[in-house]
């Protein structure tokens, strides 16, 4: 089988690599981090421009591409630059929303970069079940509470899921609801996140919403999008990794101890030496779970749970082991790992960590 990336995709990956390369600095995403929003427009405007949003979405719904390997290359992408933007949750997991119910005019303007989206479905309580889900909608009045919502401060829309019926663990009963960020009883406490960007807690006090989609039946349009999502996170954990790497084995041929190179240590080549093979074998998971992404979704599952518990436990090791061979100096907020390092980290915390998807993958292997 040829894993090479098509003529199309190779033109894509180069296009964004330059661009990040030359205008996505260590000190301009310490400007962005810094700022009230945590993100910057210019980057958004420009990289919609330049066709990387479209990149996630198929023709039938507006961009030109869409399939797993396209997605994995832009999120690699923005994983090795460590952008703090929101392209997952705004671009991916709402668009995919809105295509998944058919209103392709707001997917039109996703791809445009013309708004900011926020999808409000996690809940205190929920963890990693996508389908627990205790806000209440009585006709379109929405009450309830969503955790960890991100981009929610700059949204101009959210996306909330919210129980028309059934049990608060029950598939069936979820239904979508469309808010403006402006709406009477909508509040929203924002916050800095860890690994970069914002988001909030958000309380529903009767607010009004306008539903979307099938009612009741919202569960499977969250699950689609939570699956690609999941691919998307572990690329650019992967793009994450493979900085984290190259920045290590840079600073081992640079620094020196004795009157020669730290790289000619044993004890840290043969160290080195295990990151690379971590490195392999995690590109192999991330490419297995683009290419079945559009197989039926059992075996599409199966390689996103493995995909993503192998991510977690390879991260993990590569941000360790990357900030102890750098020392102290991987700490410092000014040097490019300090941030890519805690990406790494928090990244196993985003739609279920390895424990999770070890759990999930033998469920699912065994039914």
């Amino acid at each position: 089988m040829n894993f090479d990336l098509t003529e199309e995709r190779q033109m894509l990956q180069d296009t964004l690599r330059r661009f990040l390369k030359d205008r996505y600095t260590t000190e301009k995403r310490n400007e962005i981090l810094e700022s009230d929003s945590g993100m910057s427009a210019d980057i958004w405007n420009t990289l919609a421009e330049l066709g990387i949003i479209g990149a996630l979405f198929t023709e039938e719904q507006g961009g030109f591409g869409g399939k797993g390997f396209d997605i994995a290359v832009v999120f690699e992408e923005l994983g090795r630059a460590g952008v703090v933007e929101p392209f997952l949750d705004s671009a991916l997991m709402c668009g995919r929303i809105f295509a998944g119910v058919g209103d392709l005019d707001r997917v039109e303007q996703i791809i445009a970069g013309k708004v900011q989206m926020a999808l409000a479905h996690g809940e205190p309580t929920s963890r990693y079940d996508v389908s627990h889900v205790q806000t209440t909608a009585k006709g379109n009045t929405l009450n309830g509470r969503k955790a960890v919502v991100m981009n929610a401060q700059a949204a101009d829309v959210l996306i909330v899921s919210a129980r028309t019926g059934g049990g608060a663990f029950d598939e069936d009963g979820i239904t979508l609801f469309v808010v403006e960020r402006d709406a009477k009883g909508l509040t929203v406490q924002g916050y800095p996140l860890l690994a970069g960007g914002r988001a909030a807690e958000v309380t529903l006090d009767n607010v009004v919403g306008t539903p979307i989609g099938k009612e009741g039946q919202g569960f499977s349009v969250l699950k689609d999008a939570y699956a690609i999502a999941t691919v998307a996170q572990c690329a650019e954990t992967l793009g994450a990794m493979t900085t984290a790497t190259e920045l290590t084995q840079e600073y081992l041929v640079t620094r020196q101890q004795f009157g020669r190179p730290i790289a000619t240590f044993q004890a840290l080549a043969h160290r080195m030496s295990d990151l690379l093979i971590e490195m392999e074998q995690a590109r192999s998971a991330v490419i297995r779970a683009a290419g079945y992404f559009e197989d039926d979704t059992r075996i599409r599952d199966l390689n996103i749970h493995a995909a993503k518990n192998l991510l977690g436990r390879a991260g993990r090791l590569v941000s360790e082991e990357a900030i102890q061979m750098h020392g102290g100096i991987a700490m410092t907020q000014e040097y490019e790992l300090a941030h890519i390092a805690k990406r790494i980290t928090m990244a196993d915390h985003r739609f279920g960590d390895t424990d999770h998807h070890l759990e999930q993958f033998i469920v699912l292997s065994q039914s």
